[in-house]
């Protein structure tokens, strides 16, 4: 792949607006996402992940403005596939399917699906050219998908819950190669899970979305430096609560666990044990609707 501009955002979304009936999907959504950033797209069921995801494939209409690599996803849809790739659940490889069937499927799909580069991580697999899906194990299946994966040269790889159906042996296997064999500072990557604990190492920024609206935009750096984790004992609670925390969750043995948002970590250290909350606990902390 040819260098490309990064400055140039890979998605400007302004004032996104779709809606299904009696229900608004997306509600004047804005974002940005630059070049070379790998980005989790969270948000509980029905906050417009998916709508988001269709909108920058070009599958659905809506209104507003989208450019996704400098491309309106409504009128030219497809020039713009020929540098996106797009992933959904591992487990849904057809089970008829051979290896040399799935890999010559994606080969007359995408135009820069290199298949020397697949056959190579094939060679370091299990797998052979005439076996069937429901021949393999979970864990030769995430490989089958990882080759397919990481043969096409896209500037934007989109992931929806791409290891849905796995267990967390295959699944952190899935996001280590996609890390280490695939990602690189021309590529950008879009990713949604529940398993939100899983990513956050590989994240280089988060979007949670709710209600169709963007209710955090913030890269992880941002997130270390601006939220603080407190683990507070009863008799200091009430003192910790003057700093207004966005969520408090009780815990066992009187302690109190609280997440705030800008209070420095100097003003909280005397209270307690304070840390960096985990972004699985941000995320829940948001979608109680206490933060916004």
């Amino acid at each position: 792949m040819s260098a490309v501009d990064t400055s140039v955002p890979v998605i400007r979304a302004r004032g996104l607006r779709k809606a299904y009936k009696n229900k608004l999907a997306l509600d004047n959504t804005e974002f940005e996402i630059p070049s070379g950033r790998i980005i989790g797209l969270i948000g509980p069921n029905g906050s417009g992940k998916t709508t988001t995801l269709k909108a920058v494939l070009g599958l659905i209409p809506f209104e507003g403005d989208l450019k996704v690599l400098g491309r309106d996803p409504r009128t030219e849809r497809d020039e713009l596939m020929k540098d996106v790739c797009f992933i959904a659940d591992v487990a849904v490889l057809p089970r008829w399917m051979r290896v040399r069937e799935a890999i010559e499927f994606v080969a007359g799909v995408h135009p820069r699906f290199d298949r020397a580069k697949c056959d190579r991580f094939i060679a370091h697999t299990q797998l052979k050219p005439d076996m069937r899906v429901r021949e393999m194990s979970k864990g030769m299946i995430v490989q089958l998908h990882l080759a397919l994966v990481m043969a096409i040269d896209a500037r934007l790889l989109v992931l929806d819950e791409p290891t849905l159906g796995l267990d967390i042996l295959y699944r952190k296997e899935f996001y280590r190669r996609l890390l280490e064999d695939y990602f690189d500072e021309q590529k950008t990557i879009i990713v949604t899970t529940h398993q939100v604990e899983e990513i956050e190492h590989i994240l280089t920024d988060v979007l949670f979305i709710q209600n169709g609206k963007i209710v955090l935009d913030a890269s992880m750096e941002t997130v270390s430096d601006r939220f603080v984790d407190l683990l507070v004992s009863a008799d200091r609670a009430e003192e910790a609560r003057r700093f207004k925390p966005i969520d408090e969750q009780t815990l066992p043995f009187g302690k109190t666990r609280m997440i705030f948002d800008g209070v420095p970590q100097s003003q909280l250290a005397a209270l307690g044990e304070t840390g960096i909350p985990g972004l699985a606990d941000l995320f829940v902390a948001t979608m109680k609707g206490t933060y916004a």
